[in-house]
């Protein structure tokens, strides 16, 4: 007997032989904090910090930094090549710090690909970017975007090939509004900030671009020479939610972005006053 034309894709769902793909490592009946990542440290998870660097040597990193490149741009190329120029301006290490704050025992790969102005091509960034999709790092923490509208199908594609390959990338919007990418991706986790001096806190947005809030205003970070300082921005509230992505795919290293997200949707804070919250339930109830 012949065996039926299937339409594109939907072997998975119909082979015997493929089907054992589908069935998840743990199933899950109920979704909090304590099951998400309860007792997880980071542990096994490498973060890219696609940024201005990382100063392997600060107290705040822990020597958690295992690799260091940066994209150099020859004769209008990209070229990734080996760094030891550290941290140029202290946002990356800004970032790590947050980082392994919440994850201390991840592993950490520095992408430099802004100079000592903060400033950048958005052809290294792209570069870099690439980079770590193909190195396979786990999660990679992004508080830069771009606006180049030429490079739009660029980034889209590469944001797609991570977030197939199971490559959380956690993107900070721009502080300024408009258009920036890949922040604006729905295969990104996006992130902005809020106010609450908090690193657990995080909000859920079900009407996006931006989906996720994180503390993001007068947040104490790690700075250059062994600094450190008070700064607000998205860029200090992306690595809060990168760190918690790490415990997440620490615990339950065969979750999928898509899963991630979820799971951080399902545990987000209220952000309504405990008044209205009681108000709610009151109704409910009733």
């Amino acid at each position: 007997m012949t065996e039926p034309l299937l339409p594109a894709w939907s072997e998975p769902f119909v082979k015997e032989e493929l089907a054992a793909g589908l069935v998840r490592a743990s199933r899950v009946d109920r979704i909090d904090r304590e099951w998400a990542w309860g007792g997880s440290t980071g542990a096994g998870i490498t973060v890219a910090i696609i940024d201005s660097g990382l100063e392997r040597d600060h107290p705040a990193l822990h020597g958690r930094v295992v690799e260091s490149v940066a994209v150099e741009i020859v004769d209008d190329e990209p070229r990734v090549v080996a760094d030891d120029a550290g941290d140029l301006f202290g946002h990356g290490t800004a970032c790590g710090g947050i980082i392994v704050g919440l994850a201390p025992e991840v592993e950490l790969v520095s992408v430099r690909v802004l100079g000592a102005d903060l400033r950048g091509k958005g052809t290294a960034f792209l570069a870099g970017l690439e980079w770590a999709v193909e190195r396979g790092v786990q999660v990679a923490n992004l508080s830069l975007s771009s606006k180049s509208e030429a490079l739009f199908a660029a980034f889209h594609e590469v944001v797609d090939e991570a977030y197939f390959k199971g490559l959380a990338l956690v993107s900070a919007a721009n502080n300024v509004a408009g258009a920036s990418y890949p922040s604006l991706f729905s295969s990104v986790f996006s992130v902005a900030a809020h106010a609450v001096p908090d690193p657990w806190r995080l909000y859920y947005n079900p009407a996006p671009p931006v989906e996720f809030g994180a503390w993001g205003v007068d947040v104490p970070i790690a700075w250059k020479d062994g600094g450190s300082t008070v700064a607000t921005g998205n860029s200090f509230a992306a690595p809060h939610i990168a760190g918690i992505v790490a415990l997440i795919a620490s615990k339950h290293p065969r979750l999928t972005p898509f899963e991630i997200k979820t799971i951080l949707a399902a545990v987000a804070d209220d952000p309504r006053p405990v008044s209205a919250r009681r108000h709610a339930s009151r109704r409910r109830g009733a």
